[in-house]
């Protein structure tokens, strides 16, 4: 869609005071805003590719493809809209081949929309676009400093359907259903009903599936394919078993594109050392990829891998329970983060009982990894907020919290997450709301301020964390150098004193991020116009 003049200038007004914000420290992956979205669901780039393969529009409500593709994404890059956000990183949905056909999961007829029915792990799905259209997406994201994380499945493949045959019974497991009582029963099955489990604890050989075979085949790349497996298998020693497959095809989108890092799916469902095994694979690509295009590289070049662990809270540590008296530790397997799933219950407290708790679970039992914060998501059906009615403390709870943060698209205008027609995890999918943008721009405003603030000072999401004040509630974060001290909540009726002691000395220049303005400290605070509820101060 094309905005108006007017829409232009209210979308990107909260940028208006960047020219005169401090360029950004450097990047830290335990300080990024990572913006994660669905990607058939965001910006729709090339209406010929909106259903591919034979796939109609007859799906149960919010369970179909809808359009969004690479192009319209890599649109939205060009644009600066995630530079306005002070987003770090994209993360979008798996972008491999999908089962072609629709099938009916419970909640009416439904198709891969979402990435993670996979049919061919090698190819792109045409509904998103090609080869070019994704290489055209990272290279835009690095070319504005943005991080790219691959969505990545090790656990299952797409569902059986009267188009897409059921993987080779060495490769899967059709039996027994998860029942989540204990290792056994939450990693050697199926998740749900026909979903078939690929066996990644396996050693045992296994062919090509006939139907990946003739697929290639037809496509005219069956040698090429052929000829990557047996080198990859020569140069490792691997046994040729399902998850060495899988890890190679993984590794290859790192290795063709510059991939910056994965995201696990499903990640308590496979074995733990699995997930070490696919870090070494794919850091191996990563450097194989740095080498070649040395002039792309951003940064210090770190791969990162955090993992969907579900139901992983920060308060666990280091620990997962896995029911049955055993615990893992998916941290000394390869990961360097998790995905928090306690922030939407912690965010029902207060600022501090939020912030002090997180701050000390990564300071202690976490240090030297980290998580990644969200109040809403794909598929947790409880998300904070589901009607929108709290969209300044959302934001505010997620991208000020210690560690990582997630947004998911359409949290800075609003999409809501009750949509009435849909069921299950749908609702949490519906396109985004791209009409909403002038009616929310205060609130997108909001975000954007929170942001680039974020993105300006690494100590927001891995600095040293202590409350300052109660009324109005404020903090600091110190990371070496890097300090600030934020209020929130302010009253807005008269001038407030603000709290900065032992932060910034007497005499010091502050500048507040929100609002533009230049403070000298006095007596150990600053004395601020008392206009804006929400204070960011920084030298």
């Amino acid at each position: 869609m094309k905005l108006s003049s007017i829409a232009l200038s209210l979308l990107f007004s909260a940028g208006a005071h960047s020219a005169f914000a401090a360029p950004p420290k450097p990047f830290l992956w335990e300080n990024a805003t990572v913006y994660f979205l669905v990607t058939d669901r965001f910006a729709n780039g090339d209406k010929s590719n909106d259903l591919a393969y034979g796939r109609k529009a007859d799906a149960a409500p919010l369970r179909g493809f809808m359009g969004g593709d690479f192009k319209g994404l890599t649109a939205k890059i060009k644009s600066g809209y995630f530079d306005d956000l002070g987003v770090d990183v994209i993360w979008t949905t798996p972008p491999v081949e999908q089962v072609h056909a629709g099938t009916d999961e419970g909640t009416g007829k439904s198709y891969g929309f979402h990435g993670y029915w996979a049919r061919d792990f090698t190819a792109m799905d045409a509904n998103l676009g090609t080869e070019k259209d994704f290489r055209d997406f990272v290279e835009a994201a690095h070319a504005r400093g943005i991080r790219v994380l691959l969505d990545v499945v090790m656990n299952h493949t797409g569902p059986v359907t009267v188009a897409d045959p059921a993987w080779p019974e060495g490769w899967v497991r059709t039996e027994p259903q998860c029942s989540y009582k204990d290792v056994a029963t939450t990693v050697s099955c199926t998740l749900v009903k026909n979903l078939p489990d690929f066996r990644t604890e396996s050693d045992a050989p296994v062919e090509l599936p006939e139907a990946l075979a003739a697929k290639w085949k037809s496509e005219g790349r069956y040698e090429r394919e052929t000829k990557e497996l047996d080198d990859f298998f020569a140069r490792t020693g691997y046994p040729r078993a399902p998850r060495y497959y899988l890890m190679k095809w993984h590794a290859d989108w790192v290795r063709k594109f510059g991939i910056d890092g994965f995201r696990a799916d499903t990640a308590k469902h496979v074995e733990p050392g699995v997930w070490a095994e696919l870090r070494k694979v794919a850091l191996a690509a990563h450097d194989e990829w740095k080498s070649l295009n040395p002039k792309q590289v951003l940064g210090d070049g770190r791969f990162f891998m955090v993992g969907e662990v579900y139901n992983y809270n920060i308060a666990h540590g280091l620990d997962f329970d896995m029911g049955g008296g055993a615990k893992a530790n998916f941290y000394a397997n390869g990961f360097d983060g998790l995905i928090n799933f306690g922030m939407v219950h912690d965010a029902k407290g207060d600022y501090e009982s939020l912030f002090g708790k997180y701050a000390t679970q990564l300071a202690g039992p976490l240090k030297g990894y980290t998580v990644m914060n969200y109040m809403d998501s794909h598929d947790d059906g409880n998300p904070f907020d589901p009607a929108r009615q709290k969209p300044f403390e959302t934001a505010n709870k997620l991208l000020l919290a210690p560690g990582a943060a997630q947004i998911y698209y359409g949290d800075e205008i609003s999409r809501r997450l009750d949509v009435a027609d849909a069921k299950g995890d749908a609702k949490l999918r519906s396109f985004m709301n791209w009409g909403d943008l002038k009616a929310n721009a205060k609130i997108r405003a909001h975000w954007a301020k929170l942001g680039k603030f974020r993105q300006q000072h690494p100590a927001i999401g891995a600095g040293e964390h202590k409350k300052l004040a109660d009324a109005p509630y404020t903090f600091s974060r110190v990371r070496g150098d890097d300090k600030v001290v934020v209020a929130l909540d302010v009253k807005t009726v008269q001038p407030v004193d603000i709290a900065v002691g032992g932060v910034f000395a007497d005499g010091a220049k502050v500048r507040d991020a929100y609002s533009g303005l230049s403070y000298t400290v006095k007596n150990g605070a600053v004395h601020t116009n008392g206009k804006n509820a929400t204070i960011l101060l920084a030298q």
